[in-house]
Formats: C-alpha cells, sequence, structure tokens
C-alpha cells in the first residue's frame, strides 16, 4: 500500500479552492519526484513529431484529493480608458477637500 505524502495546494480549476493532495515520492527512481515523465510520439505514416502524451509514475496517484476550503473570487477592478493603472472608474484621486 502507497504511502500518502500530503501537500496543500491551490487550484484553480473548476472554482479557487485549498486541495489537500497526495505528492510524488521525492526518491522514486522512476520519475525523480516529478510525478511522471513525458514521452513524444510521431505519425505512423510520416514518422513526423505528432505530440507529446504525460505518462504518470507508480509512486502517486494524481486523483488523490480533497478540497478542504473554497476560495472566494474577488472581482477585479475596473479602470477608466485602455492605461491598466489608471485609477478605478467611480473613484477620483484628489484629494476631498
Amino acid at each position: 500500500m502507497r504511502r500518502l505524502r500530503p501537500r496543500i495546494i491551490v487550484a484553480t480549476w473548476p472554482r479557487r479552492a485549498l486541495v489537500l493532495t497526495d505528492s510524488p515520492r521525492p526518491d522514486c527512481y522512476e520519475c525523480r519526484g516529478e510525478g511522471g515523465r513525458e514521452q513524444d510520439y510521431g505519425d505512423h505514416e510520416t514518422g513526423e513529431y505528432a505530440g507529446t502524451d504525460w505518462i504518470p509514475c507508480f509512486c502517486w496517484d494524481e486523483n488523490r484529493r480533497w478540497t478542504l476550503l473554497p476560495l472566494l473570487s474577488l472581482p477585479r477592478r475596473r479602470t477608466t480608458g485602455s492605461d491598466p493603472w489608471a485609477t478605478p472608474a467611480g473613484y477620483r484621486d484628489e484629494p476631498p477637500f
């Protein structure tokens, strides 16, 4: 039986949340603690590069996770004009007196 090596991460999909998840074994001889490896593959007819597959390692289960706490998604500030550093709409940057 595999031992759980817990870590806490921030998941962004489908909703932001703190998630307790398993992590790869750091002393694994196959993945060296990365959790898997990439494998390139080619087209059968031409032999040209066609893409890359991710092959997960046996030392961990990437689907073993539990949501601990959903996080709020704060609305982004709207700005006036095209300048991203401009004052938000409805606010003035002059003193109130």
